[in-house]
């Protein structure tokens, strides 16, 4: 029965993430980029800038920076260290380079969702700042585009219950723990009905369970308050213990290189055949870069417009920063250290367990330290991303619902039960189901974007054309 279920998830998922929507978002990156006039390059270093600048006397709950690591605590996550292994293991080294193409025409793609975000919010009677896709898609492009909002706030509650928020990340902070203390399954419990697990994992589930609830009742300023402690210091450490992997591994690092570039376009060549065409490399690397960054998801956006500010373009600028920090620094990091290291070699090898080989086996500390460093990593990563994705499907079903508390409250509880149960998921379904979800809530918020790319166009030049004095 299961392998049927994974069969019929895997035609779906080809089905969702085929070449029409890899074209759709690449198209997009590549048709904002033109229209905001490559502003990722031109205006990085001031949204750089600004991301640690908060702005004074600006609308909103909580800072820039605040809102930016909210987006950043769900996005920097499993699929930095799972996803990137995932996409070179099924799609060769050529995966981390069309992430990373992905990720650079993302940024005008993230520019312009935060941007449209803070233009179209909202503010309820509670004094909540409330905006993203479902706002810029019903106020934006009017009223009669509502159902399409609501469409996109179904799949966002989706996407957190089934896809990034829960499963995946329970998933693999379980396998993370589990590789750690009983990488033989020696001691384990069997559960009726569902099967045989280490206590390793039983123990983490509920330790996680316990610990996101207490965050979770707090609403959005707990878990900015969580967000800003945890994510730079997450963030900071990881690329610094990667760093510190590739120079102990740079003779490796021009070969690593060249291997991803040839790989890119020839993956037969780099891998004997093992994982296909250059369009599977294309679609496993575009797929695991927007579960990381989720450019173009439309999620960031969300917490963007709580962001006390005043300037729309500002907060476009800085959640741009997000994509930048996420894939073209953390996630490039982690897929130099598997091919440096050629762990995407290893045969029988799958998810964590790749990353987990690259540490043990290139850092110039015993296997076991490097394997718990990487456990800590990745259990700060999914954690934050964990309360992140639990704000962005609440803000959905409080647009669906029209804000009804008690159903909020109920949904609050079902994603803590999904955050329970995600170590006994399996891994192929686990990713597959949040590649579906993703692919589903990207398409209307993308066909919103090319809708209102003129909004974001002349909203640009309007800005720059009045603060002629910021430097380009």
């Amino acid at each position: 029965m299961g392998k049927e279920i994974n069969a019929i998830l895997q035609i779906v998922d080809k089905n969702v993430w085929g070449v029409p929507l890899i074209v759709l978002i690449l198209a997009g990156g590549i048709f904002l980029t033109v229209r905001v006039g490559v502003l990722q390059v031109r205006r990085l270093p001031l949204a750089l800038r600004w991301m640690v600048h908060n702005e004074e006397g600006g609308k909103g709950e909580i800072t820039s920076f605040a809102a930016l690591c909210t987006a950043l605590s769900a996005t920097i996550g499993t699929g930095n260290i799972v996803g990137v292994a995932t996409a070179v293991g099924e799609g060769g080294p050529g995966a981390l380079f069309w992430m990373l193409i992905a990720a650079f025409f993302g940024m005008a793609t993230k520019y312009s969702e935060g941007l449209l975000a803070v233009k179209y919010r909202v503010v309820d009677d509670a004094g909540h700042s409330l905006g993203g896709p479902f706002y810029y898609i019903q106020h934006g492009m009017g009223e009669k585009w509502t159902w399409m909002a609501k469409l996109f706030a179904f799949f966002g509650v989706c996407v957190g219950l089934f896809g990034i928020g829960t499963f995946t990340q329970v998933n693999g902070i379980a396998a993370a723990v589990q590789t750690m203390f009983d990488p033989r399954q020696v001691h384990t419990v069997t559960i009726p009905h569902i099967g045989t697990y280490s206590i390793a994992i039983i123990v983490s589930s509920l330790i996680l369970t316990a610990c996101v609830a207490a965050v979770l009742l707090g609403g959005i300023k707990r878990i900015a308050t969580v967000s800003q402690v945890i994510v730079p210091f997450m963030a900071v450490a990881y690329v610094g213990v990667v760093v510190l992997l590739i120079l102990c591994n740079l003779k490796e690092l021009p070969g690593a290189i060249a291997t991803i570039v040839e790989a890119a376009f020839s993956p037969k060549a780099i891998t004997g055949g093992a994982v296909g065409t250059m369009l599977i490399a294309m679609q496993k690397g575009i797929a695991r870069g927007i579960f990381s960054n989720e450019a173009g998801l439309g999620s960031a956006p969300i917490a963007a417009a709580a962001a006390k500010t005043k300037e729309p373009i500002r907060q476009g600028l800085v959640s741009m920063t997000g994509t930048f920090i996420d894939t073209i620094i953390i996630c490039t990091m982690t897929g130099l250290a598997i091919i440096v290291t050629d762990a995407w070699k290893v045969p029988g090898l799958k998810g964590v367990q790749v990353t987990a080989y690259a540490f043990g086996h290139g850092l110039p500390f015993p296997e076991q330290a490097a394997h718990f460093i990487l456990m800590l990593c990745l259990i700060f990563f999914a954690f934050t991303t964990i309360l992140g994705w639990d704000y962005y499907s609440e803000r959905c079903l409080e647009f669906l619902s029209g804000g009804r508390d008690k159903l909020i409250m109920g949904y609050r509880r079902l994603y803590i039960l999904a955050v329970f149960i995600g170590p006994y998921m399996t891994v192929s379904a686990v990713w597959t189901i949040a590649d579906i979800f993703n692919g589903l809530m990207a398409i209307p918020n993308m066909i919103a974007l090319f809708a209102l790319s003129g909004v974001v166009a002349k909203e640009t030049r309007d800005f720059f054309a009045r603060k002629k004095h910021l430097a380009l």
